[in-house]
């Protein structure tokens, strides 16, 4: 009873933000290229969503490694959609690389229309590779990063499975560093019945970024095993100190 009213509040709660969101786009669009101002309102209903139940905890380490005034390819662990609000705890502007079918979702769709994020086709690999690297380096240039799940799809047991190299290829193309970020404790958050885990920890860990220079030298394959490796690492750790 208790996740069906807070699941009834959360669709109220989307609808007045989605509203809100609209009237920032259209107000702040001659002046906001980067939507910093869409970003930081979906920010403020993460953080409601994630305050009102007392007994959720979310922990975020490595915050320092964060340059707020540099642009980054994010790239993080896939478990399930909680990962996608978990990731407003870093304090970056930041445009998500999405499947196209994730914009038919009610609501979910729409927010990632009105944030700008960048819809691919996973059954063009080519065609997709070349969108993303397009349209992500327009919106490194306007001052946003740019969120990719490297694994394409999620993970079904909570491993970190092989990576795709579309995020190192924009990494490199755009001249940005690459941040790895782990995620763990996003998948028990709802259960397989649909019901709110009530108290469920979340951690997420930035790692290291690695520097530009670094990825402008290096083959992305080589980077993405480097960063595969270095992320299985921290998520074992993290699970290890629970």
């Amino acid at each position: 009873m208790l996740s069906a009213i807070y699941y009834i509040f959360l669709v109220l709660l989307c609808t007045v933000f989605m509203i809100l969101s609209a009237l920032a786009l259209v107000v702040c669009y001659p002046f906001d290229p980067g939507r910093r101002v869409v970003h930081e309102l979906s920010r403020i209903l993460v953080r409601i969503f994630f305050f009102i139940p007392l007994r959720w905890r979310q922990k975020v380490e490595g915050r320092e490694l964060i340059d707020r005034r540099k642009r980054y390819v994010i790239v993080l662990n896939h478990n399930t959609v909680i990962d996608i609000p978990t990731l407003y705890y870093i304090p970056l502007n930041f445009r998500w690389v999405s499947k196209r079918e994730v914009f038919k979702v009610p609501f979910f769709g729409q927010y990632l229309v009105l944030h700008g994020d960048i819809c691919i086709d996973r059954g063009r690999a080519a065609e997709a590779l070349e969108q993303m690297v397009r349209e992500g380096k327009k919106w490194i240039s306007r001052g946003a990063s740019i969120a990719v799940f490297p694994e394409g799809t999620r993970s079904k047991d909570g491993e970190i499975h092989r990576f795709k190299a579309g995020a190192f290829t924009l990494a490199r193309e755009a001249g940005v560093e690459i941040l790895p970020v782990v995620l763990d404790g996003t998948r028990t958050l709802i259960k397989k019945n649909l019901l709110f885990n009530w108290g469920n920890r979340i951690t997420i860990r930035v790692l290291p970024p690695i520097a530009a220079e670094r990825v402008a030298a290096t083959e992305p394959h080589e980077l993405m095993t480097e960063v595969h490796d270095a992320m299985c690492a921290a998520l074992a750790d993290i699970r290890k100190n629970r």
